[in-house]
């Protein structure tokens, strides 16, 4: 009796040992799948702003982690992605934060090539009223499509702000706030660049790559 209770034990154990190997793979494999979906998606966003025939270089592993709360909109570290072709700089692209949105804060996709002129600009994630707020999204309206081509000269530096404010971008129908903050954001994004941008291209990269 007391041998087969040991064996049942036994059993027990071994199966409790499996499916805690079993569901630390899956969680593993579901956690890299999500990665693998979250870089694929990035990627699109950024290729959408800096073609992909605009560079040839691995922009997942030529980065830097950079910290600045003023221009930059948080005081976490933020990646900055560095497009070469050539080994010569293409463009950099920022994933600054415009913390005074709305619903809080819009995390956007700022791409600047190197002559300082906007590619464009994306938004990566935000919690904007639907049906208002959320015309920053390209899937909803052109309105963030209009930053490509600007830089710091075009528009100057008082119109860098909502028409209701004396500027030269549009505000949404019953939401200012939310364009407000992109604006903000994205001219500070600009503003960083052309005070940083060349020690940003030379800097080694801080990427690892989980690949």
């Amino acid at each position: 009796m007391g041998r087969q209770i040991l064996i049942a034990a036994t059993l027990l154990g071994g199966f409790a040992v499996l499916g805690s190997t079993l569901v630390g793979l899956t969680h593993d494999l579901t956690a890299e799948r999500i990665q693998a979906n979250e870089r694929a998606a990035l990627l699109r966003s950024v290729n959408e702003l800096v073609p992909a025939d605009r560079y040839d270089n691995d922009l997942f592993n030529d980065t830097l982690e950079v910290r600045n709360r003023d221009m930059l909109g948080t005081g976490d570290p933020v990646t900055v992605f560095r497009a070469r072709k050539g080994n010569l700089p293409v463009a950099l692209i920022f994933t600054p934060n415009a913390p005074d949105g709305y619903s809080g804060t819009i995390r956007l996709l700022v791409a600047i090539y190197a002559d300082g002129n906007l590619a464009g600009v994306r938004v990566l994630n935000h919690r904007e009223t639907p049906g208002l707020g959320d015309a920053i999204e390209v899937d909803r309206s052109d309105w963030i499509t209009r930053f490509e081509g600007k830089n710091l000269d075009s528009p100057k530096e008082e119109q860098w702000k909502v028409k209701r404010d004396g500027g030269v971008f549009d505000q949404f129908t019953g939401a200012t706030i939310t364009p407000r903050a992109v604006v903000k954001a994205v001219h500070k994004a600009l503003l960083y660049f052309a005070t940083e941008h060349e020690r940003l291209f030379l800097a080694k990269s801080t990427a690892t790559d989980p690949r």
